[in-house]
């Protein structure tokens, strides 16, 4: 009788990785060490003014906030201020960016793609420079699209899914929107889908309570500080905003108390200017500009309902700027899409800076880049950024699975594509979260369709099992 070589090796002797993983174990391996090549290259953590100091300032006193953030971030960052280090909190994050490529390999080997298709769906989360930077970054985004792909993850580990599998993805679905409101219509999609797809009411229901149930705990929270029940105060500022780039009061023909609200002649660049700049109609009015929150919110809906086609229009063209080959200038006040540079950026002089300085971390300092590594960083953010139409391509190629299991991933990702456009203004952060699910997305429809080619030729039915 014939014995494999394989069989008769002691188990001692045998490889400890499998061929199949070995791919993306090495993909894995290369991503930690750019990761440790950014912490290097920066040696503290990326601060921005305003958001990263407010972040920090929550986590020292947890309350929910007036403004655009909700508690999930700070949450977070108070776990870690025992620690007071603002670079643990940035490596913390480089490991979520890690864990976010390993859930979306381990998905599509549980679907059965082949190692080097599932390797490869990784390259862009992994490997694209923007991920690199804003990991490196206080900022919630990170930690956000972790909660989202473990979420989707949850959903998909099994052909069939489980009661405790649909409440686990919604208690996720619920941390990120606890971690930014923007999942909140990310959560109606899900469940919309899953409808779809005749998950069962038992799974629905699941999904559902566990999704909401947090939320409302955590509005009825907000009502206790601030008074309404609500996730946020800054919700109909921005969509405010968000009107500010069409709004005709003659069309619109707003009541007195909105009529103040209405465009004043000041022409920027962006919608989500509107909101700080000085000189727009929002920021005249007496008092704290998130105090006109309700106002706010009345004169945006009044203004889609009458300019329904301009509404859309304006959300059309600011989405497709995330397909142009070259990224297109934005704000200064924005996130660029390449922000590796060689220099130094003082902190800014605010009481809020001295504060989390004095109780956070005290050691936090200039944000100063380091040689050769940051060099090597500002050169390899160029070519290492997905381009527009290729993040076009990639979409495009997920809609091949939209008819089975591509259908979730696929519609979770053009839901974050629109939605931050629809609410507010387009950031070249805002298209981040959309990328891997994307490429989760692309990876099942391009596996379907070229299965169902095979079979077609082979004579086969076409129908791809789930």
């Amino acid at each position: 009788m014939l014995v494999s070589t394989r069989a008769a090796m002691p188990s001692r002797l045998r490889p400890v990785v499998p061929a199949g993983h070995r791919a993306f174990l090495v993909l894995l391996a290369l991503a930690a060490a750019l990761r440790v090549i950014t912490m290097l290259g920066y040696p503290t953590a990326r601060l921005y003014w305003y958001d990263s100091f407010t972040y920090l300032a929550n986590a020292m006193q947890p309350a929910p906030s007036a403004t655009f953030h909700p508690i999930g971030y700070p949450l977070m960052l108070r776990l870690l201020w025992p620690f007071h280090s603002v670079e643990l909190i940035a490596a913390v994050q480089h490991t979520l960016g890690l864990a976010i490529g390993v859930l979306i390999y381990l998905v599509l080997r549980r679907r059965s793609l082949p190692g080097w298709v599932a390797a490869a769906a990784t390259v862009p989360p992994l490997f694209d420079a923007s991920f690199l930077r804003l990991e490196h970054a206080v900022l919630s985004d990170t930690p956000f699209i972790f909660l989202i792909v473990a979420g989707l993850s949850a959903l998909m580990w099994s052909p069939r899914l489980s009661v405790r599998a649909a409440t686990a993805a919604g208690l996720l679905f619920a941390l990120a929107a606890l971690t930014r409101t923007i999942a909140l219509p990310l959560l109606v999609v899900v469940l919309l889908v899953l409808a779809v797809q005749r998950a069962g009411r038992a799974r629905l229901l699941a999904v559902a309570l566990a999704g909401t149930l947090p939320l409302a705990a955590y509005a009825t929270w907000y009502g206790t500080q601030h008074g309404r029940f609500a996730l946020s105060g800054a919700d109909g500022i921005a969509l405010w905003a968000r009107t500010m780039t069409f709004a005709d009061c003659t069309v619109i023909r707003p009541p007195r108390a909105e009529a103040a609200l209405c465009p004043n002649g000041t022409t920027l660049d962006a919608a989500s200017e509107y909101v700080w700049s000085p000189e727009a109609s929002l920021n005249r009015l007496p008092g704290d500009r998130f105090a006109h929150n309700d106002l706010a919110r009345s004169f945006a809906v009044r203004a889609i309902v009458a300019q329904p086609l301009d509404y859309l229009r304006e959300v059309v063209r600011d989405t497709s700027i995330a397909f142009s080959w070259t990224p297109i200038a934005h704000p200064a006040r924005t996130t660029p899409a390449f922000g590796f540079a060689r220099g130094q950026w003082p902190l800014p002089a605010y009481p809020l800076v001295a504060e989390v300085r004095a109780r956070y971390d005290q050691d936090i300092g200039a944000f100063t880049s380091a040689g050769p590594w940051a060099d090597l960083l500002i050169a390899y953010q160029y070519p290492a950024y997905l381009r527009g139409p290729m993040l076009l391509a990639i979409l495009l190629a997920g809609a091949f699975g939209v008819r089975r299991a591509g259908l979730l991933p696929w519609g979770a990702a053009m839901a974050l594509l629109v939605g931050p456009v629809a609410v507010l203004d387009f950031d070249h952060r805002y298209v981040l979260p959309v990328i891997p699910i994307a490429c989760l997305a692309a990876a099942l429809g391009l596996h379907q369709a070229a299965r169902a080619v095979r079979q077609r030729r082979e004579g086969a039915p076409s129908a791809v099992p789930e």
